[in-house]
C-alpha cells in the first residue's frame, strides 16, 4: 500500500491529465472552426496523449492496490485569441504538469517509495519532450502570419501527426 498522500497526489495527477486532454480538445475546436484541420488534428492527438497519460496513472494505482478516484472536469478555456496564444497556453499547461510531476517525485523520494519513483521517471522524460515541442511551435508561429504559406505548411504537417 502506498502512503495516503502519494495516493492523493497520483489521483490528482490522473485527473489533471484528463483536464489537460479536455483543454486540448477546446484548442482543437478553435482550429476546426477556422478551417485549420491540421492544427486541429495536432491538438486532438495531444488530447489523446493526455488521456493515455491519465490512464497510466490509473493503471499504476490499480497495480499498487489502490483505487483511482475521478473528479469533475473543470470547463476549459473556449475563447482563444490566436494560434500563437494557444501555443503559449499549451506551454504553460505543460509547465504546470511538469511542476506537478516534480512535486509527486519529491513526495515519493521523501517516502522512499521506489516503485512510484521508477514510474514517474517516464513522465519526467515525457515532460522534457512536451515543453520542447511547444517552445519550438511558439518560435515558429512567432515569425509567421496566420494563413500564410509557412503556416499552411505547418497545418499540412500537423494533419499527418499520429499518437506516438
Amino acid at each position: 500500500m502506498l502512503p495516503k498522500e502519494i495516493v492523493t497526489a497520483l489521483n490528482n495527477q490522473m485527473n489533471y491529465e484528463f483536464e489537460a486532454a479536455h483543454s486540448y480538445l477546446a484548442m482543437a475546436s478553435y482550429f476546426s472552426a477556422h478551417g485549420y484541420h491540421g492544427f486541429a488534428n495536432f491538438y486532438m492527438v495531444q488530447a489523446e496523449e493526455e488521456r493515455f497519460h491519465a490512464m497510466k496513472f490509473y493503471h499504476f494505482l490499480v497495480s499498487m492496490g489502490e483505487r483511482p478516484h475521478f473528479k469533475a472536469l473543470t470547463a476549459p478555456n473556449n475563447m482563444h485569441e490566436s494560434p500563437l496564444h494557444i501555443a503559449k497556453q499549451s506551454l504553460e499547461q505543460e509547465q504546470a504538469v511538469t511542476r506537478s510531476i516534480y512535486a509527486i517525485m519529491d513526495l515519493a523520494t521523501e517516502h522512499k517509495e521506489h516503485a512510484t519513483i521508477q514510474f514517474l521517471h517516464w513522465f519526467v522524460d515525457e515532460q522534457v519532450e512536451e515543453e520542447e515541442l511547444f517552445r519550438d511551435i511558439i518560435q515558429k508561429l512567432s515569425g509567421i502570419s496566420v494563413g500564410g504559406d509557412y503556416f499552411m505548411m505547418m497545418d499540412k504537417e500537423f494533419a499527418e501527426r499520429k499518437m506516438h
